[in-house]
C-alpha cells in the first residue's frame, strides 16, 4: 500500500515528541492515537479504492476522523 497521508505525527510535526510521550504515558490519548489511525487507514483505503464504500458512509467516516483529530490537538494542546 502506498503512503497514507494525514497521520499524526506528519500533521503535527512540531508536536512529534509530545505525541508520543502521551501515547507512553496516558491511556486515553493512546487509545483516541489508535483509534485516529485506524479510522485514518480506512478513508485511505476508500480513498484509493483499496476498499471501496458507499460515499455517503466514506463521508462519516472522514467526519469521525476529523473530530478524532480534533480531540486529539486539542489534548496535546493541554
Amino acid at each position: 500500500m502506498s503512503h497514507t497521508p494525514h497521520e499524526l505525527a506528519e500533521d503535527f510535526p512540531e508536536h512529534a515528541e509530545k505525541i508520543k510521550q502521551l501515547k507512553e504515558s496516558d491511556p486515553h490519548f493512546a487509545r483516541l492515537a489508535e483509534e485516529y489511525h485506524e479510522l485514518n487507514r480506512a478513508v485511505h483505503r476508500a480513498e484509493t479504492n483499496v476498499e471501496p464504500m458507499e460515499e455517503l458512509a466514506e463521508i462519516e467516516l472522514r467526519k469521525k476522523r476529523a473530530a478524532t483529530k480534533d480531540e486529539l490537538y486539542r489534548l496535546i494542546m493541554q
